[in-house]
């Protein structure tokens, strides 16, 4: 049976080749904070599991530094190796590829890489947030990472949140679109008030805060219905009204108005 390498040989196979080189796993390192994801250490054991098992394991991304072998992309993979070698298993090098490009680059290549764990909504977050820093614009950051403007948006919005409302999201105990909302109307107070909401909803035998979506077409139905009751009850008076009894219908208006901002507010209108 011939292989690719005597079909490359032929000279006129049309196949070109993108080297992978085998790398000693004491020569590899990983730099503290540039991984965008968080190191889950399930992910990390199934690789561990995997190599012991001898399955196929997709080959690192690296960039040769004055320190090293640096992982740019594979973290999990490369510590899964070392928990393989802590068990007692043999691996005396690990299949790398050569990474090139820009800092911008790398990021971009973490986020879309299809071999790497999804990145949750905080970690994309951080993600964008470092290419903004570096001076890219929305258009050209949803450019390099294959999402929507509206995506990366999202996700800057969500970079801006206060530590507790994003610590909240990460574990899943809001979403990232109501972390967001909080934070807007709350501002500096929204970790106090999404706490509040968390626990409100632990009390209703839930685990996660659920925000009550504003409808408009229901704010605005109810709004029209409130503010008719108001007109009627002014037209009722009108052959009642006296110097004496204006303070009083003037004070039954107020209230009722401030009633209708209530059964509104009730529907998520702010």
């Amino acid at each position: 049976m011939a292989t690719l390498g005597q079909l490359y040989s032929t000279g006129n196979s049309g196949l070109t080749v993108k080297k992978t080189h085998m790398v000693p796993l004491q020569s590899i390192y990983i730099e503290e904070g540039f991984n965008v994801r968080d190191i889950d250490f399930d992910h990390v054991n199934e690789f561990k599991e995997a190599f012991i098992a001898g399955e196929y394991i997709p080959p690192l991304f690296v960039e040769v530094t004055e320190k090293g072998v640096k992982v740019i992309d594979g973290h999990h993979r490369y510590l899964g190796a070392l928990e393989a070698v802590k068990s007692g298993h043999e691996i005396a090098r690990i299949e790398c590829k050569d990474f090139t490009g820009t800092e911008a680059d790398k990021i971009a290549f973490m986020i879309t890489s299809s071999q790497g764990k999804p990145l949750s909504p905080t970690e994309r977050a951080v993600a964008y947030h470092r290419l903004i820093n570096q001076g890219f614009s929305v258009d050209e950051i949803a450019k390099k990472v294959k999402r929507s403007p509206t995506d990366v948006r999202h996700h800057l919005q969500l970079a801006e949140c206060e530590p507790q409302i994003k610590a909240m999201v990460k574990a899943h105990e809001i979403s990232s679109s109501d972390a967001i909302a909080l934070q807007k109307e709350h501002g500096a107070l929204a970790a106090q008030v999404a706490k509040q909401a968390l626990i409100d909803a632990q009390e209703q035998g839930k685990n996660k805060v659920v925000l009550k979506k504003f409808n408009h077409k229901t704010a605005y139905s109810t709004l029209s219905a409130e503010v008719n009751n108001v007109i009627d009850f002014i037209e009722k008076q009108q052959t009642n009204i006296d110097v004496m009894k204006a303070d009083e219908i003037l004070l039954d208006i107020s209230t009722k108005l401030k009633q209708v901002m209530e059964i509104v507010r009730a529907e998520g209108w702010r």
